[in-house]
């Protein structure tokens, strides 16, 4: 056998051990997170709060108790994430926000919010409904796309 071909069978060898070490991976990062979203579900209160501010900053700046900056891993205490301080009674708390609504929440109005202890689930406008947020402008590159995929006949990515 030639080098090159060896050299290729090696390559395939190795990339097939990685797929099969990243299925595996996957599957268990993909059962521990659904055994964390049963354990905020069982958790989750629904509260009335005034939304005072939100915004995406480091764990470190928040202002959470250090108790939660401890126990965050190390690798998330750079990255920014969505942090809401509300009013919730007579107390001001800081909370962190689930990705997927951060958009939806309205500042400074009261809202009715699923909590789950310091994580917000869910947000229900009390007075009216909540604003919805604007879409994104489109760059130059997804216009020609979709363009390109309108004269094509095929259906638009999203």
């Amino acid at each position: 056998m030639s080098t090159v071909t060896i050299v290729l069978l090696v390559i395939l060898a190795v990339l097939i051990v990685a797929l099969v070490a990243l299925y595996f991976v996957g599957k268990k990062a993909q059962k521990k997170q659904e055994e964390q979203q049963a354990q905020i579900d069982a958790a989750k209160q629904t509260v009335s709060m005034l939304i005072i501010d939100k915004k995406r900053m480091k764990i470190k700046e928040s202002g959470l108790p250090q108790m939660v900056i401890d126990q965050t891993p190390k690798l998330l205490r750079g990255s920014k994430m969505p942090i809401v301080k509300a009013k919730i009674g007579p107390q001001i708390m800081t909370l962190v926000c689930d990705e997927k609504i951060f958009d939806i929440v309205p500042v400074k109005k009261e809202v009715k919010a699923t909590v789950s202890g310091i994580y917000i689930t869910g947000v229900k406008g009390i007075r009216g409904s909540l604003p919805v947020p604007e879409k994104k402008k489109k760059g130059r590159f997804r216009q020609a796309l979709e363009r390109a995929q309108e004269k094509a006949g095929a259906k638009p990515v999203k």
